[in-house]
């Protein structure tokens, strides 16, 4: 299944990646001052795509990727795909599986895979 994953970056902001089936990111959004305002967007983006727009691009060095966009302010950035097809199947991903997406919050602990200590 595919799923919204909520971190914690390294300056404090919070961010949400958007992850395959297979784990692979599809996309990561834009830094966020709260993690409610990820919980907001996710909703939003769950509850209301036809309000999103797909703005593809390619980088200096031939790549394609894509950014989601409302109301012309960036939400969220995806990964850098090699051909314009591998771009396309993945925009295809995400309108597919989007709405029964889960949401995964690793933003409460920094240990969310601690260590366990072995015995002697």
């Amino acid at each position: 299944m595919s799923a919204f994953v909520i971190s914690k970056r390294l300056d404090e902001n919070y961010k949400f990646t958007f992850a395959s089936r297979k784990g692979k990111t599809i996309f990561t959004s834009i830094a966020c001052k709260q993690k409610s305002d990820c919980e907001i967007i996710i909703e939003t983006i769950q509850n209301d795509l036809e309000s999103f727009t797909f703005r593809k691009a390619r980088t200096g060095s031939g790549k394609y990727f894509f950014r989601i966009t409302r109301g012309g302010f960036v939400l969220a950035t995806s990964r850098k795909f090699s051909t314009e097809l591998m771009l396309q199947k993945g925009i295809d991903q995400f309108l597919k599986y989007v709405p029964e997406a889960e949401t995964l919050d690793f933003s409460i602990s920094d240990d969310v895979f601690a260590e366990v200590e072995e015995e002697e």
